[in-house]
């Protein structure tokens, strides 16, 4: 599979290392009320769909970016391809 990295261009995925589903990075707050409830949910409890998944990948072998992957879990084609903090970012969290 090839990555085209944002700032990089084509990259093969053997220099990544696959980390889980996207929703990682919207981590709950843990002073909220039912936090304890919220952290295991968002610690144990995950979608496995099939068809269009958004990823956290670690660019391990390169920059050492975080990218989300936008990826069919079906046919393996990458739709998209963004820097993990400018997805943070525009969901409000400081990267």
């Amino acid at each position: 599979m090839i990555i085209h990295h944002p700032l990089l261009g084509p990259c093969d995925a053997q220099e990544f290392t696959y980390l889980g589903d996207a929703s990682l990075i919207e981590r709950p707050d843990g002073m909220t009320e039912g936090a304890e409830a919220a952290f295991y949910n968002y610690q144990y409890l995950r979608d496995n769909p099939a068809g269009l998944h958004r990823e956290l990948w670690f660019h391990e072998q390169g920059d050492r970016s975080w990218l989300v992957v936008t990826r069919d879990t079906v046919t393996h084609e990458i739709t998209s391809v963004e820097l993990a903090r400018d997805v943070a970012r525009a969901k409000g969290r400081s990267a």
